[in-house]
């Protein structure tokens, strides 16, 4: 086997790794354990172990490509590559900004764990803002900058795995928010494109 499919393999089984933890440690069973002895912290000590191991992950893929070389582009492909990357950080800003992110990271959980606030991680369905266009924003906003960076082996791995493990979350993320808001939800679905806008303003 070549040098740069055994880096390919590695760094895949390293995106596998991430993944299945990650999905495990999402699972309603677990998450409910984990959560009776976290407390309001678990959502924090979650996304922190998150991180750390998705860095893991980058390490790993860094490490194995260490000694490969960038890809031979035209001028052409690296500025659409760079404005492609560019827009996806651009996307990434406001798409943030259409979430509460002191709940998404868990904060909001732990400043409220003497109170009887809301201690729930999610939010209420989002539906307006770029939401009108499409349902997952944040994960288009990353698909663009992934593909933007895939201008050499290591990037175009991470694109490759990034995407995959993207793609299998959105599955189960939906399965969830079906669960969760129902019809609701279901209606929006059919109405609403997932990553790419083709529908223009759908709702």
């Amino acid at each position: 086997m070549s040098e740069i499919l055994q880096a390919y393999l590695l760094y895949g089984l390293a995106w596998i790794a991430f993944g299945g933890t990650h999905s495990v440690l999402a699972s309603a069973t677990l998450k409910r354990q984990l959560a009776h002895i976290a407390g309001a912290s678990y959502r924090l000590t979650y996304n922190g172990f998150a991180i750390i191991s998705l860095a893991v992950t980058f390490w790993v893929g860094y490490l194995v490509f260490a000694e490969t070389e960038a890809f031979e582009l035209t001028n052409t492909i690296k500025v659409v590559l760079g404005v492609t990357q560019i827009s996806g950080w651009f996307l990434m800003y406001f798409a943030l900004g259409q979430y509460d992110l002191g709940r998404f990271a868990g904060t909001h959980q732990f400043k409220n764990r003497n109170t009887n606030a809301l201690s729930d991680d999610d939010e209420a369905l989002q539906t307006k803002g770029l939401h009108h266009y499409v349902r997952h924003p944040l994960y288009s906003a990353v698909f663009l900058v992934l593909w933007g960076a895939a201008w050499t082996p290591f990037g175009l791995a991470t694109a490759i795995f990034g995407s995959g493990y993207l793609l299998i979350g959105t599955y189960f993320e939906e399965r969830r928010l079906l669960a969760r808001h129902g019809e609701t939800y279901a209606d929006y679905r059919g109405h609403v494109p997932a990553f790419i806008p083709w529908r223009g303003r759908a709702v």
